[in-house]
């Protein structure tokens, strides 16, 4: 199925001006900057000229609970599976799917099945192996297995340190997961990392750094997310990433006078800290509960997390004047770079056709996943198997 683009102000993620482009089999196959492909009319499924929109690579998204997250107020609060539209009507077009605190009543298989689904329904996607918790919650009984034996999975998480709700993981464990995670992706070729995510735990990444310092590994085995959710952890994560670290920072709400950083501020702020250009990315925690505790470990109030707080997040860092070039990116070539998605992330000839038109308020207009449009003009044209399907006959 072939698809033509014309008059694209594209942004691969680097800006190259106007351009023309050429789909086919969900790939794209041609670029021109002078003038609209030519091709016969007939053989075209779409052409769309775009009058000097902009073009971006589709934003991945590699901290999502696919199967839903939450559970920390009872059964009642579990978060339902998340379905296609909820991302790509974000111009979300790869997730990675994990596990966190209830990595006992959701399982691997579970994730694992609803990343095949989503696949199915035309999304680019992956998961984690493992969840908050130690030893591992897998499949075939070890984080080296399932990353080797599995397709889809391609890292460790979200393994959880310096929080009341993880299992208190000691160096040794710590380094001993993500080792299995760093051999089974050199034997595969696959991300090997482990994404971690941080509490707001007085330890911070004190994990991390004693990790680094008493073993081999790389430091890019260790992915912590969540680190601006303490404007502390925020200053102590920025400081890894002179090891070699990426760091990410969560999309989720900050309130007036919270000890945190928006991530459209943690990002602003590490860009204008002149901190490595390619070791910061952002995601959104979609389909995961944001629960407020006490000092006491006691819920306080929850919210759960879509893919549309990343995207919001990138609007609010286009409006503030900042060019794209240095925040998109940590949107979307940071993540398939540091996750081994060599097809994602940019747009060019050979990269598969994952793309996102930005309307004049910087808001998602037009979404292609894998040559196949999912929005046009901010209408959603394609959905997933059972949306607006009724739960029981009427």
């Amino acid at each position: 199925m072939l698809h033509r683009i014309t008059n694209a102000h594209l942004h691969a993620p680097e800006d190259l001006g106007l351009c023309h482009l050429l789909i086919a089999a969900g790939q794209i196959v041609a670029i021109d900057r002078d003038a609209p492909i030519q091709i016969d009319s007939r053989l075209l499924a779409s052409d769309i000229d775009l009058e000097s929109r902009r073009l971006i690579p589709g934003l991945i998204d590699y901290h999502t609970h696919t199967t839903g997250g939450g559970g920390e107020a009872g059964f009642a609060t579990r978060v339902p599976p998340v379905p296609l539209s909820r991302f790509t009507t974000a111009g979300v077009t790869s997730v990675v799917g994990l596990l966190g605190t209830d990595d006992l009543t959701r399982s691997t298989s579970s994730l694992i099945a609803q990343t095949m689904a989503l696949r199915e329904e035309g999304l680019s996607a992956w998961c984690y192996t493992g969840g908050y918790h130690l030893p591992p919650t897998t499949l075939t009984g070890s984080v080296r297995s399932d990353i080797v034996h599995i397709d889809c999975i391609i890292a460790v998480g979200e393994l959880a340190i310096s929080d009341h709700r993880s299992s208190q993981p000691t160096l040794i464990e710590l380094m001993k997961v993500a080792s299995e995670a760093h051999v089974a992706g050199l034997m595969t070729g696959k991300a090997g990392i482990v994404h971690l995510h941080l509490g707001d735990g007085e330890r911070g990444l004190s994990l991390i750094r004693e990790a680094l310092s008493e073993s081999e590994l790389p430091a890019r085995v260790f992915n912590p997310t969540h680190v601006n959710r303490r404007r502390a952890l925020f200053e102590e994560a920025c400081e890894l990433t002179a090891q070699g670290c990426v760091i990410d920072l969560t999309a989720f709400p900050v309130a007036e006078g919270e000890d945190a950083w928006s991530a459209s501020d943690g990002l602003a702020r590490y860009l204008d800290a002149g901190l490595p250009f390619d070791q910061v990315t952002i995601s959104s925690d979609g389909g995961g509960c944001l629960p407020v505790f006490d000092d006491q470990g006691e819920l306080e109030s929850l919210d759960y997390g879509t893919s549309q707080s990343m995207t919001d997040c990138l609007t609010e860092l286009l409006s503030t004047g900042r060019p794209m070039g240095d925040i998109l990116p940590a949107f979307t070539r940071n993540q398939a770079r540091l996750l081994k998605l060599h097809r994602k992330g940019r747009i060019e000839v050979g990269m598969d056709a994952d793309l996102v038109v930005l309307d004049e308020t910087h808001r998602v207009r037009d979404v292609m996943a894998l040559g196949q449009w999912h929005v046009r003009e901010g209408q959603l044209i394609r959905q997933g198997t059972f949306e607006n399907q009724p739960l029981a006959p009427t």
